[in-house]
């Protein structure tokens, strides 16, 4: 697949998402999920840009087109799975340069990015929790070491409450840089999981 062709199939099946959705989707926005710095656009990219800042939010179209392309993704994968590896085909080949487009798929949806960190901050805190009972304990059964395990639990206990304030703190100043983050764990990692790269090499 070129990269003119999957641009073109993204872009056609984020305004199909929108029908269905209802949610207004310019003539500018769709041209503008062309963009890129560093290759082929239809048309003048620094016009292209400029008559967009004039009329658009750059936050908020990124959050649109995101939701719009993960809720697409979401409904291919359960109605056409023959078009679900297009899309995938179509990201891995966007992968091999720098596209504006990719910057968007990229953003995890907003509703997933709170829950995921969610569940990552009461991970966290539960493991802080079980690891303390645990040293404890075990400081009690093995009295020789129970000096040791006690000094190394003072200091395991302020390493891991660092990491948990490090996450808290990035979660509440940088959510869309953790939103990133998960978007791109998602795509890298766990879709080996999920078998995606398997079905990538049988469309190939």
């Amino acid at each position: 697949m070129r990269i003119r062709e999957a641009k073109d199939f993204l872009v056609a099946q984020t305004a199909e998402q929108a029908g269905l959705e209802g949610v207004p989707l310019s003539d500018l926005e769709k041209r503008m999920m062309y963009f890129t710095e560093s290759g082929y656009v239809p048309e003048d990219p620094i016009k292209l840009n400029e008559e967009f800042e004039a009329e658009y939010d750059s936050d908020e179209y990124e959050a649109k087109i995101s939701r719009l392309l993960h809720h697409a993704y979401g409904r291919l994968r359960k109605e056409n799975d023959a078009v679900r590896k297009n899309w995938d085909l179509a990201i891995k080949c966007l992968r091999r340069s720098d596209h504006y487009l990719l910057v968007m798929w990229d953003l995890a949806p907003s509703t997933w990015t709170s829950v995921r960190d969610s569940l990552r901050l009461l991970a966290s805190a539960l493991g802080i929790i079980a690891l303390a009972f645990f040293v404890f304990y075990i400081s009690e059964k093995l009295e020789p070491q129970r000096t040791w395990l006690k000094e190394a639990s003072q200091t395991h206990w302020r390493v891991l409450f660092g990491i948990f304030i490090t996450i808290f703190l990035a979660v509440f100043f940088f959510p869309r840089r953790v939103g990133i983050a998960v978007g791109w764990v998602m795509d890298h990692a766990l879709s080996r999981f999920l078998g995606l790269k398997e079905d990538e090499k049988d469309s190939e």
